[in-house]
């Protein structure tokens, strides 16, 4: 192997697995809240100059620089616009499942980082929006807030830094758009989940009108450790601009599926013969890999095997690591259902909003369905992917691309399996009618 793996003494998260209690004592015997006071003590300058000085990138799909992200907030106080910290844990993509490992096992990460985040953009509050269906991750959540709140962790003067700080939790209802970070404040708010238009960007107006930052719970559970181990530290894992570790959810046709914490930048095959035994039936039985969440073009076997696992590489393959939810396809799968059942997840969660994506995602998705039986003709191939174009960029949030992206890559990669429906079908039709 070739790859330089990522050592157990360098893992952020050391209860991934839930092998120790995620209760406060035992967080603390991990390292949680070790130094908390005197971490705050050097100032929120210094807090974001570490962030951004560490290459951390947003972990909850789109990549942007964290550190850069918080300096967007306002550096002055207003007690009559307070600001507000909002953490996306509304983890919906198909494929991605490293949040509520986090919740459920390694809570007190979460809280932590929660404090020094919302003290560094100067916020009076931390909103975790928790997806619906994490029914056990919710209560694991509550019960560490509860148990910060009762040690003075949390709340008035918390962790004795003469910081006030508070932490909600708000339990969504099982909409996919409410994690597209407008929607998610729209929906705080207790209105329809449905994306604003921007600008006004959250760090000028965001929750209730006013400055607020979203994050991904991942972003903000490893800004403790970046802070204590050091900036330089964290860097040093992955290629340039692609600095860290990183949750890898790997699922579909490996020998063991699993979340497990890797550094950036791995090779897609290190990966999967260190962390799942390889490939079912072999590296030969490889058909395509979704390396980001089902809104990610997929990516065919020959050109993902030695590509790095990061966002860049991926980018240069017309793909995404997104949430680096890796699904793996072998020669088993119907390629053109996949995709099928992919765009109607879009159509389903649609919200509606914008005319591209409540009419086009509707129409992919029965052309899709069409394309698996071979009902079609090959120009309609060409009308697919001309419409995918025409939705793609041209809605509000990024639901209109993710509906896309897929079919895109199906096109792209898997057009002559498409022909091959088409052509059977016709083949079959004339036989039957002689």
């Amino acid at each position: 192997m070739s790859f330089d793996f990522l050592q157990d003494k360098d893992r952020i998260f050391t209860n991934l697995y839930g092998f120790q209690s995620p209760e406060l004592k035992a967080a603390q015997a991990r390292g949680d809240w070790d130094k908390t006071k005197a971490l705050i003590q050097e100032g929120p300058d210094w807090v974001i100059e570490q962030v951004k000085a560490s290459g951390l990138r947003g972990r909850g799909g789109a990549g942007f620089p964290t550190g850069v992200k918080w300096g967007f907030m306002p550096k002055q106080p207003n007690p009559e616009r307070p600001s507000y910290l909002v953490i996306n844990a509304d983890e919906s993509e198909p494929g991605s499942c490293k949040d509520r490992e986090i919740l459920r096992h390694d809570p007190h990460k979460l809280l932590e980082g929660a404090l020094i985040a919302g003290f560094a953009m100067r916020a009076r509050a931390a909103y975790i929006y928790i997806r619906g269906e994490y029914i056990r991750e919710a209560q694991a959540l509550q019960r560490a807030i509860d148990e910060a709140y009762d040690k003075k962790l949390l709340g008035k003067n918390a962790a004795k830094t003469g910081y006030d700080f508070d932490v909600y939790m708000h339990r969504g209802a099982g909409a996919y758009i409410c994690g597209e970070e407008t929607a998610m404040l729209e929906s705080l708010e207790g209105k329809k989940g449905q994306p604003r238009l921007k600008p006004p960007f959250p760090a000028g107006a965001g929750l209730y009108g006013h400055p607020t930052t979203v994050n991904n719970v991942e972003s903000i559970a490893v800004v403790p450790t970046i802070l204590r181990r050091g900036a330089e530290w964290f860097s040093s894992f992955g290629r340039e601009n692609n600095h860290g570790t990183k949750l890898f959810q790997i699922s579909g046709h490996v020998e063991r599926p699993c979340v497990v914490e890797e550094a950036m930048s791995i090779p897609f095959r290190d990966l999967i013969e260190k962390h799942c035994g390889g490939i079912t039936g072999g590296w030969d039985n490889l058909l395509a890999v979704i390396p980001g969440g089902s809104s990610v073009p997929l990516v065919p076997a020959s050109e993902i095997m030695d590509a790095p696992m990061d966002f860049d590489g991926l980018r240069d393959l017309k793909s995404g690591l997104g949430t680096a939810a890796v699904i793996v396809m072998d020669k088993s799968t119907d390629i053109v259902r996949a995709i099928s059942r992919i765009s109607y997840f879009y159509k389903h969660e649609s919200c509606g909003q914008c005319t591209p994506c409540r009419e086009g995602t509707g129409w992919m998705w029965r052309v899709m369905e069409r394309l698996v039986t071979g009902q079609a003709e090959i120009s309609e191939i060409d009308t697919l992917h001309d419409v995918t174009k025409e939705v793609e960029g041209h809605t509000i949030c990024a639901l209109g691309d993710a509906a896309a992206w897929p079919i895109q890559g199906l096109i792209r990669h898997f057009r002559p399996e498409l022909e091959r429906r088409i052509e059977e079908r016709k083949s079959a039709m004339k036989v039957a009618a002689e």
